[in-house]
């Protein structure tokens, strides 16, 4: 398991070296996951006042569905103009024309975007070339053979979902989840993770290689959304590192 490599690397003193975001042990270099904010406010100016509190502390910005269909490309303008440095999410959750939605995303100032899994091919290859980075939003009903296909055609990012509809009907993350995660990460995908995650739900995916954790309103609704978000980088390195 993840953790425990690490746990015997530092027993056996292996040298550990620090390179950005990644982490050295040996010959394994190893990730410390991404810390995403979501920005699923329904007004751009409510959203600039969560982003202006927290920007410097998270790695990516996203722009969410709902701010999306709220406030179309704008949103993605202003985080763009505000963090230049930082990687901007449009999620789209795009279905169908594909190259046009990336176009108008890439042009506004998002380096990614999100396609839906049940996209066709031809509408994720559309995408692809018009942006950045791709991801896959895992939703519903999907398979490993999709999965392989998303692959073949360069797509290595997958968004593994509790999605807010199952949170609110009380379902949570569980060994199911964790397995099907594994299980991507050991077909090569970077995978993100979102759907209630908070400080507690952390501990869960500690044996794993996520590639980032996307938190919401475990941030933005909270009092204090700059210290909320520390606490999440904080306990993210003292987790992973």
């Amino acid at each position: 398991m993840f953790a425990d490599i690490l746990k015997k690397l530092r027993q056996l003193n292996v040298p550990f070296f620090k390179l950005n975001n990644f982490k050295l042990y040996g010959g394994i270099l190893v990730s410390i996951p991404n810390l995403q904010i979501a920005l699923d406010n329904s007004s751009l100016e409510s959203a600039l006042q969560t982003i202006r509190n927290t920007g410097d502390i998270v790695d990516i910005i996203e722009v969410g569905t709902i701010l999306c269909l709220s406030e179309g490309v704008q949103p993605i303008k202003s985080m763009k103009a505000l963090f230049p440095k930082k990687t901007i999410v449009a999620d789209t959750k795009c279905a169908d024309a594909g190259k046009t939605v990336a176009e108008n995303a890439k042009n506004s100032g998002a380096d990614w975007m999100t396609v839906i899994c049940s996209a066709t091919i031809p509408t994720m290859k559309a995408a692809k070339q018009s942006i950045d980075e791709l991801q896959v939003e895992l939703y519903g009903n999907w398979t490993y053979e999709q999965a392989r296909n998303w692959m073949d055609i360069g797509i290595n990012q997958v968004v593994y979902h509790q999605s807010r509809d199952a949170l609110l009907s009380g379902e949570g993350w569980g060994e199911k989840d964790i397995n099907t995660i594994k299980n991507l990460i050991n077909m090569g995908f970077k995978v993100s993770v979102t759907g209630g995650i908070k400080l507690e739900t952390l501990e869960m995916f500690k044996d794993l290689n996520i590639f980032t954790f996307i938190a919401g309103r475990s941030i933005t609704e909270t009092n204090n959304p700059y210290e909320s978000a520390k606490k999440f980088k904080n306990e993210i390195k003292r987790i992973w590192s």
